[in-house]
């Protein structure tokens, strides 16, 4: 039996996150059109791959640190994107998501870890301004949510 390093554990619940983040972008990618939409595609497919190299980076550090990276589930929840509108707010629900998992990642570790989890928020809460074209106040902390 393989035993998880508790150390690991906030990286692991940011790597479940990453695995949902990048099952949704897939669908909110397959609801968006190059030439009916260009700026909301081109949003969509850069948010696919900044989470496709989070998922990547917190892979090689659960494994350096021992661990075994957790695994993503078969499906997920789709969002509803029958209009262009529904696609952003579906973009904007999941960075909310991964903003309050980079929070808990910030608060539950510490060194090169902790540097990860800030960048990862800082740049998630960029990303929604390109869905949303309004900054949060807290990004990843709800209960101060300006919205």
């Amino acid at each position: 039996m393989t035993t998880t390093p508790p150390e690991t554990d906030p990286l692991q619940t940011a790597l479940a996150a990453e695995h949902a983040a990048l099952y949704e972008y897939g669908v909110l990618g397959a609801a968006t059109s190059a030439s009916a939409t260009p700026e909301q595609f081109a949003a969509v497919g850069a948010a696919y791959r900044a989470h496709r190299d989070q998922r990547d980076e917190l892979t090689a550090m659960i494994r350096k640190a021992g661990g075994t990276p957790v695994a993503a589930e078969a499906a997920y929840e789709i969002p509803d994107v029958r209009t262009s509108a529904r696609v952003d707010a579906a973009a904007v629900r999941i960075e909310e998501a991964c903003q309050e998992t980079y929070a808990w990642l910030v608060a539950g570790t510490a060194g090169a870890e902790r540097r990860w989890g800030v960048e990862a928020l800082h740049m998630s809460a960029v990303r929604v301004l390109a869905f949303r074209g309004s900054p949060e106040i807290f990004p990843g902390a709800s209960e101060y949510a300006d919205r």
